[in-house]
């Protein structure tokens, strides 16, 4: 029987082709087949590789000066993966001395970018720049004025507050590896937050996620990332209160 056949006797199959979630595995006896189980400690593997993956900061600093900005490497107040992963808190601030130094790039600007390794530098070291290479032409094309990008080490989402509000940013745009799954390790979350101060917490931020090219690919994130940012800078205002109304502009 081929597999043309297997899908029209077994309708779970056909559901297979548009996700990739683990559904109808099948059995043997109590357990799943061994096919599925070798396939799922695999997947394991590779979240737990992601998770403790290090960020590439010296070939993304290399990248990223061809958009003519300046790139701050900074580090949050967790001073090791495992420090990291225990203490959340330490990964939403900067550490003494990267709080220092971004004192110096204080300016007036619309937007802040902020690339964080988040959960899955993996993910990060793959994706933020093809997404960035899309976002940062239109951001000049809208004639938005970029501060310097930063690029963290242990960083978490509510970093972005600190940074932008540091370096005078009206809105910030946080590029930042996202907790892996098993079905995906590499995915980025860009998290964009008007008014950034220190203080805020998730409901002040609009989120696009699944960020990869088996996921949401780098132009369609890059069309929706930049507009919330049109739509923020707009209505003055990001998070719950700030709704995506693109799909209702065609109806």
């Amino acid at each position: 029987m081929d597999e043309k056949e297997i899908r029209k006797t077994d309708p779970i199959e056909a559901l297979k082709a548009f996700t990739p979630a683990r559904i109808g595995l099948g059995r043997v006896g109590s357990a799943m087949p061994l096919k599925a189980f070798q396939e799922f400690k695999l997947a394991h593997a590779h979240a737990r590789d992601s998770v403790y993956s290090e960020l590439d900061v010296d070939g993304l600093t290399d990248q990223l000066k061809k958009f003519n900005l300046p790139v701050l490497c900074l580090h949050s107040g967790a001073a090791y993966r495992g420090q990291y992963l225990q203490r959340p808190d330490l990964g939403r601030t900067l550490n003494e001395e990267s709080a220092e130094e971004i004192k110096n790039y204080h300016t007036t600007c619309d937007v802040a970018i902020i690339v964080a390794d988040g959960l899955s530098a993996t993910a990060v070291n793959e994706n933020a720049l093809p997404l960035l290479q899309l976002l940062v032409p239109m951001a000049n094309a809208a004639k938005l004025r970029l501060a310097p990008i930063t690029i963290i080490k242990q960083g978490r989402v509510a970093i972005a507050d600190e940074i932008a509000h540091a370096l005078g940013a009206k809105l910030s745009l946080i590029l930042i590896g996202e907790r892996p799954g098993l079905s995906a390790a590499d995915s980025v979350g860009a998290y964009i937050t008007y008014s950034p101060k220190p203080g805020l917490t998730d409901e002040s931020r609009n989120c696009v996620s699944n960020i990869r090219p088996q996921g949401l690919n780098s132009a369609a994130a890059a069309r929706k990332i930049f507009y919330i940012i049109q739509e923020a800078f707009r209505n003055k205002l990001s998070g719950v209160g700030l709704k995506d109304n693109e799909g209702l502009l065609n109806c």
